[in-house]
């Protein structure tokens, strides 16, 4: 595919979420209604910890949706290397030839993570996992819509926001109004970054639909992963009435309270290989690696009671 600058931008693009209650996460099929092109952005490899069964049930709505609306696939896109889940990039590729995309400044999230994984040096930090890697502003085509990527670090190094026409996809950065914003604890991540980032989406006309990246369905309610950036500004729970001293404040001591998600260490070995499960060893079985100790001062989650 070829980044390009021109295209139909006053399009409305098509947006369809599919909810994975295991991981509170929202994958998207984004599809220009003239070509019926389309792109896939965040998608879900089902990982179960006890187990350590894979399975493709969530990716495979995604195509089971695209083949039922007669779609062409052109992108597969992630907005950053997830710690709540496993990308199912690498997975939809093999099965559909469509190329994968992710913000460049993710080769600075792979050489953090090669260390703390202890990789080998054989593990690439170059990015080269993935087709692709967009910096800020780049521009790609689906169909005739055009996509522009802004960088949206604070979450991660590397997070990214893609907008189309009315819709833009920000990921971790912005949750529905009610939850308020992503944490900025994680390696690489800063609060200070996190709140830039918001400010810049918060720019984009006030109509512009907002497509989160998760929902944890506060007191209960359905989940839901779609507001606008005038929604967002008239009462996100973090945002609203804040300065950037004050947000910061507020966001670092947050996260100093939380536990980190229950699949962290599994899945952002797998996410900075753009969704690639570790080779085979000599016994024909795959490994994930758990490094011991690494996050000593990380609350530690409430017991479960049966």
């Amino acid at each position: 595919m070829t980044i390009v600058t021109h295209a139909h931008a006053d399009l409305r693009p098509e947006v369809v979420g599919f909810y994975d209650e295991a991981t509170s996460s929202v994958q998207y099929v984004v599809r220009d209604p003239l070509s019926r092109s389309c792109a896939v952005i965040d998608p879900v490899l089902d990982f179960d910890a006890h187990s350590g069964g894979i399975r493709t049930r969530s990716a495979d709505l995604l195509l089971r949706h695209i083949e039922e609306q007669g779609l062409r696939l052109e992108w597969i896109l992630d907005t950053h290397p997830h710690a709540d889940h496993l990308s199912a990039a690498a997975y939809l590729r093999e099965v559909t030839g469509a190329p994968t995309g992710i913000g460049d400044h993710v080769t600075e999230v792979q050489r953090l993570w090669k260390g703390l994984y202890h990789l080998p040096g054989s593990f690439r930090t170059d990015g080269s996992q993935w087709d692709r890697l967009f910096a800020d502003g780049d521009r790609l085509m689906v169909g005739g819509m055009k996509m522009t990527v802004l960088l949206s670090p604070g979450h991660t190094l590397c997070s990214v926001t893609y907008v189309t026409g009315d819709a833009a996809f920000v990921h971790d950065t912005l949750f529905m109004p009610d939850s308020g914003t992503a944490r900025a604890d994680f390696p690489g991540g800063d609060a200070v970054a996190l709140w830039r980032s918001i400010q810049r989406i918060l720019m984009l006309p006030d109509q512009t639909r907002l497509f989160t990246g998760h929902d944890y369905r506060p007191h209960s309610r359905p989940a839901a992963w779609e507001s606008t950036v005038g929604e967002q500004k008239a009462g996100n729970a973090h945002v609203t009435g804040m300065d950037e001293a004050r947000f910061v404040a507020m966001r670092t001591g947050r996260d100093r309270s939380l536990p980190l998600p229950d699949l962290i260490l599994p899945a952002l070995q797998v996410n900075i290989a753009a969704g690639h499960l570790p080779a085979p060893e000599d016994d024909g079985r795959r490994y994930l690696k758990i490094p011991l100790d690494a996050f000593p001062d990380a609350p530690w989650p409430e017991p479960h009671h049966a």
